[in-house]
């Protein structure tokens, strides 16, 4: 599986980004998409899933400002980010697996990070 993040940029303090994360090659027809991130000096932080099922998490900084969903667009999942704050600004990575317990992830698959940069 790859997965391509993008929709990165460079946004005042209010404004909306959406994140994708396009998923191709060896596909799954029931995975979970995780969004994370990680600021400078800072460890990776979980954000949001969308899980097989197609209920959604979030942690609780990022609740009522994004909206994680799949696009109709057959293995695309986006992150709606709005109300955006400096806090957020952070390299954005998506993650692939189709099952989790614990530690262990299956078909685990990391895509390339996308900037989020959010001015004040």
């Amino acid at each position: 599986v790859q997965l391509q993040a993008s929709g990165g940029g460079l946004v005042q303090a209010g404004g909306s980004l959406r994140l994708s994360c396009a998923a191709s090659g060896r596909t799954f027809r029931s995975y979970a998409i995780g969004w994370y991130r990680q600021a400078p000096g800072k460890q990776r932080e979980l954000v949001a899933t969308i899980n097989n099922d197609d209920s959604t998490n979030y942690v609780d900084s990022v609740k009522g400002r994004f909206t994680i969903s799949r696009g109709s667009a057959k293995y695309t999942v986006y992150l709606q980010m709005n109300s955006l704050k400096p806090e957020d600004t952070a390299v954005y990575y998506c993650r692939h697996y189709t099952y989790y317990s614990g530690t262990y992830y299956q078909d685990d698959y990391w895509g390339q990070g996308t900037q989020v940069t959010v001015s004040s």
